[in-house]
């Protein structure tokens, strides 16, 4: 059981660090695709991939009848509306101000967890949430954050984290009674099909009349593979063996893993700030995941 949990943990991490990239990949494939065309062709090759992967490792199970409704409703939220509000929100405003909006997440999905699973949320589970949202938010006063950035870019983000809650919630519903694999092939194949009539009449004609960069496909592909895939097949394992509310804190690594890889790949400067907001946003993640009764044990030896 314990081996399961460090797994579980080491996966929500990689699933962060694949997300966090995704924000540098977006702005890279919007030189030449619009949000809508660039989501439809993603998830076509995302899906083709973990079904082909899933039929060779013999890993895809049947969606029982009663299921598909639950499935059909998971996907809806994500990639679907989720993927709506992101891509477009990201069209609008900066990776920094899209990547603290979506890290409010966690501070949701725990009232969620509590209305439709009757969890208990322990004091320190919201505290450590808090505290890792206080350290995005730090992170994010290095930048002027709202500079030439569009409120229309906020409310897509902010129907995102709606679907994003959503999300979340009915992966630990499906995951209980499906492989992580398959939760994520029917998802993003779902989710596809949804996508396919918007595309075609809303995008297509465009379409077919760009010429994509080597620096544009490669961004497609990295986006399909990790973003679209590892990193749901990740989280949905992770979500299954933690429960929601301590695997989506995670979410407030992104900006972090993103400041990171912005120092190491573009050489962007990391402030005394950056690593402030860095500290609090671990020192947080440290507390959500404290069992509660271990904080008032260790407030009696002091």
């Amino acid at each position: 059981m314990q081996n399961k949990t460090r797994l579980a943990y080491l996966c929500v991490v990689l699933s962060m660090i694949c997300w966090s990239m995704s924000f540098v990949w977006i702005k890279i494939v919007f030189q030449s695709y619009t949000p809508m065309a660039a989501t439809f062709i993603r998830l076509v090759l995302s899906s083709a991939m973990i079904l082909s992967l899933s039929a060779i490792m013999k890993k895809l199970q049947k969606i029982r009848k009663e299921d598909f409704k639950w499935f059909l409703l998971l996907a809806f939220f994500e990639p679907f509306i989720y993927f709506i509000g992101e891509t477009n929100g990201m069209f609008y405003v900066s990776s920094t101000l899209g990547a603290v909006i979506i890290a409010t997440i966690p501070l949701f999905c725990p009232l969620a967890e509590m209305i439709f699973y009757k969890t208990k949320i322990v004091p320190s589970l919201y505290i450590g949430i808090t505290l890792s949202v206080t350290g995005v938010c730090v992170i994010a006063l290095n930048n002027d954050i709202m500079a030439g950035n569009s409120l229309k870019g906020v409310y897509f983000l902010c129907l995102a984290i709606i679907a994003g809650v959503g999300h979340s919630t009915l992966v630990r519903k499906v995951a209980r009674r499906y492989n992580a694999i398959s939760v994520v092939a029917y998802q993003n194949t779902i989710g596809m099909f949804l996508f396919m009539p918007v595309f075609y009449f809303m995008e297509y004609d465009q379409f077919i009349t760009v010429t994509p960069t080597r620096e544009v496909i490669e961004a497609i592909i990295y986006l399909s593979i990790f973003a679209s895939s590892c990193a749901f097949i990740l989280y949905t394992y992770s979500i299954n063996q933690l429960g929601i509310s301590k695997a989506v804190v995670f979410c407030n690594t992104i900006p972090v893993f993103t400041a990171i890889f912005a120092y190491f790949i573009v050489g962007e400067e990391i402030t005394v700030i950056k690593v402030l907001g860095i500290a609090i946003v671990v020192s947080g993640l440290f507390l959500s995941q404290v069992k509660y009764k271990k904080i008032k044990a260790l407030c009696r030896l002091r």
